[in-house]
């Protein structure tokens, strides 16, 4: 085997770790970009009828530029505020839903954008109160899962997200001795998850403990 024969495994594996890195970034900031890129478009929408009634406020060009300004941003602010009043309601939702459908699904990005903005703001979404590190193939290499369930016999329920798309995974029924404890947030193993392992540090910077079952552990009958 060539020198380059045995370095070629070890720039595939930089490459890929530099490829999926900034899809990582790129998953946590698009949602934040689009946003502010949509309240830009709406503010210099909406500047632009409103400017002209600058001159009957009476104040110096700069106080009426400021309040304005204000205006605009409040204007936005209840505009979201009505939108998401609206998508309450039974109508507001089938409309929702309807454009959604046919119109902003298709779109690139769309579905994983919308989710990945739902685990991050939406407690509703994320149902997990306790973060565990899982040798599920006792192999010595960890993976991090959030504990869903605690099995009569003794076992625990884990799922274990794929990266960066946290809606995707695996569920695993491990035994306590498969399943470590750790004293961290939700919300931080998930943006580690997203962002293919980045701030994992958290991880392992607090408490670790092993997993104790609630329940004694029976075996399971078979037939």
């Amino acid at each position: 085997m060539t020198f380059f024969q045995r370095k070629r495994p070890i720039i595939r594996r930089a490459q890929r770790f530099v490829v999926t890195t900034i899809l990582g970034g790129l998953v946590v900031v698009l949602p934040l970009t689009l946003l502010g890129f949509l309240i830009r478009l709406l503010f210099n929408l909406l500047i632009g009828f409103i400017r002209p009634l600058s001159s009957l406020l009476g104040f110096s060009d700069h106080v009426n530029a400021w309040l304005i300004n204000l205006l605009v941003l409040a204007i936005i602010l209840v505009l979201f505020f009505l939108i998401g009043l609206a998508v309450r309601t039974e109508v507001g939702r089938r409309l929702f839903h309807n454009l959604e459908e046919q119109w902003l699904k298709p779109l690139p990005f769309y579905t994983i954008i919308r989710e990945t903005v739902q685990q991050l703001f939406s407690k509703d979404k994320m149902p997990f109160s306790k973060v565990a590190l899982v040798d599920p193939f006792g192999s010595g290499a960890l993976m991090t899962g959030f504990v869903t369930a605690e099995l009569p016999n003794g076992f625990f329920t884990v799922f274990v997200p794929t990266a960066p798309n946290p809606t995707n995974g695996f569920i695993f029924h491990l035994p306590p001795d498969k399943v470590t404890m750790v004293d961290a947030g939700t919300e931080d193993a998930m943006r580690s998850v997203i962002s293919l392992g980045i701030g994992s540090g958290k991880l392992f910077q607090n408490k670790v403990s092993e997993a104790s079952p609630s329940a004694p552990q029976n075996p399971v009958s078979e037939g």
